[in-house]
């Protein structure tokens, strides 16, 4: 059964070994157990929908306390405090584009507020209802789920877009190709809120980004449909895909999407290597890219994050091994981690592991063979259960990302990172933060940084702690000219930032489309502008 307050299935856990939670004793403080707000206290709360009876809705409170919250940090503070701001009125689950065109009109017709809803996994806040006058009406698409084409020739496949991750990929094996979209929240989230978030698997430098396999599309508007055809290229006037992908529910509800699918590999295996330091480490990944190193994905961890990996990891016989080992050896304190995979066929496999290699054996790297990499393969979708294992001991944690040139990597990954431990000086509380490169570019890399800190008995306290040290990160990254979201999206959380990297004009043109499609704003509003 999903959780309603936290990530994923009530039978997975993520278990951390007595070690592990001296380790954040010693590094942050000991966390206290603080009691959760009941199921049964939110239901009793819940205000009367106030959505008029429809046969698509429906307004059982279960329905919309379970449709009420994402997985942002500020999602989490709320339900787990219960203090929830809004639910929505109703949630529909349409069975098809017929039942979304009979929604939207009836949604218009009474001025109701839409929220489209995949997997619910957004952690920057885009399906949650924003307290409004309005009804609001969530659409979840989960039933929109099937495979409806197979082009072999062309390797297009079409599917609806509300399939999540695991079903698509079983659906494609069953012809013996995948689409190779694999982000940590693969096991809950949607081809189509992949696409309107602009989302990138962990794999992307072998399958691509999400605009890379987006090849078109249908969008249900309340004033029409759209039609996006899969073309292999064109030069007809600006690409409308592009307006679609990172739209968020602003400009429709993406009904179907045509994806860009390839054979399933022959062979796939993932890699360690140590690095003496930070800088040798991003010196090599900016040379893997470069060279165009035809490696499927290649994660970096700085130091910091080397060491609370194996500390959280449970494998305490492992970790003892691997620090006495590399201690010999002389890769000290400072020591960096990167995970490499390589995708296709031996040949290829072996070919991108040997340039791959030469390029760290340049740069003082230690090859450590396949151990760690398996150990990631095994856990790469379960790392975000590992959120309601801390939040039970009583640690907060979240995540933000960006990218850059490689010219500004080193400079802006120290300062982002020193402005989050900065934000919590007013509170006399400190925080663990790490950071690893991944998804390298030939002209940068994405930064990707976690911290971790003590929640507060008082919610209100925790999510104040949590607004300076986003607030702090993100003036920290506008301040390097990074992008304020390489893969989560806009929401809310990053919509006062959004217009630095757009400028005021890009952001009126996006409202203009908006309108276009939407005059009566009814389409998710406040999420990605005002």
């Amino acid at each position: 059964m999903r959780r309603w307050n936290g990530w994923g299935d009530f039978n997975t856990v993520y278990p951390l070994p007595d070690s592990a939670i001296e380790y954040l004793a010693q590094t942050i403080g000991v966390g206290s157990k603080i009691s959760d707000a009941q199921l049964e206290e939110i239901l009793a709360q819940l205000p009367a929908s106030r959505l008029s009876p429809m046969p698509l809705i429906n307004q059982e409170a279960i329905e919309r306390v379970f449709h009420a919250r994402g997985q942002s940090l500020p999602d989490w503070v709320a339900m787990r405090s219960g203090k929830i701001n809004a639910f929505p009125d109703g949630v529909a689950y349409p069975n098809d584009e017929a039942d979304i065109r009979k929604l939207l009109a009836f949604a218009s017709k009474n001025e109701i507020l839409v929220i489209p809803y995949g997997g619910g996994t957004s952690v920057v806040g885009h399906i949650n209802p924003l307290p409004s006058v309005a009804p609001t009406l969530t659409i979840d698409l989960s039933r929109l789920n099937r495979l409806l084409d197979l082009d072999e020739t062309s390797r297009l496949a079409t599917f609806e877009a509300g399939v999540n991750g695991p079903r698509l990929e079983a659906q494609l094996a069953e012809h013996g190709y995948t689409l190779g979209h694999f982000p940590q929240s693969f096991e809950l989230s949607t081809l189509g809120g992949w696409i309107a978030a602009r989302s990138s698997g962990q794999q992307s430098y072998y399958y691509g980004r999400i605009e890379d396999l987006f090849a078109g599309g249908h969008i249900e508007t309340p004033c029409g449909a759209l039609d996006l055809p899969a073309l292999p290229a064109s030069a007809a006037g600006p690409d409308l895909r592009q307006a679609i992908l990172g739209s968020e529910g602003r400009l429709g509800i993406l009904t179907q999407a045509t994806v860009r699918i390839q054979p399933r590999p022959p062979m796939e295996a993932f890699y360690g290597v140590f690095f003496h330091d930070w800088e040798a480490g991003v010196e090599a990944m900016r040379r893997i890219a470069q060279e165009r190193t035809p490696i499927s994905m290649a994660r970096l961890s700085n130091a910091q994050e080397t060491e609370t990996t194996l500390a959280l990891s449970g494998k305490e016989a492992l970790v003892q091994w691997a620090n006495r080992g590399l201690r010999l050896v002389r890769y000290d304190a400072k020591r960096c981690l990167l995970i490499f995979g390589v995708t296709g066929t031996p040949a290829a496999c072996a070919q991108a592991r040997r340039q791959t290699l030469q390029i760290a054996h340049a740069q003082g790297g230690l090859f450590t063979g396949q151990v760690i990499g398996k150990i990631w393969r095994k856990s790469r979708f379960l790392t975000p259960y590992l959120r309601n294992t801390l939040w039970e001991l009583g640690y907060a944690v979240d995540t933000l990302e960006t990218a850059l040139p490689w010219s500004n990597i080193l400079r802006a990954a120290e300062e982002i990172q020193a402005a989050l431990k900065k934000a919590l000086d007013s509170f006399n509380e400190r925080c663990l933060v790490m950071a690893h490169l991944s998804h390298i570019y030939s002209d940068g890399a994405s930064i990707y940084v976690t911290f971790i800190f003590r929640r507060s008995e008082d919610p209100e306290e925790t999510l104040e702690r949590w607004k300076m040290m986003k607030s702090a990160a993100s003036q920290a990254i506008i301040q390097h000219r990074g992008t304020i979201s390489h893969q989560h999206g806009v929401g809310v959380d990053h919509a006062a930032y959004l217009e630095a990297e757009k400028s005021a004009l890009g952001i009126a043109l996006i409202r203009q489309m908006a309108h276009t499609v939407d005059p009566k704003g009814i389409l998710n509003p406040g999420k990605l502008f005002s």
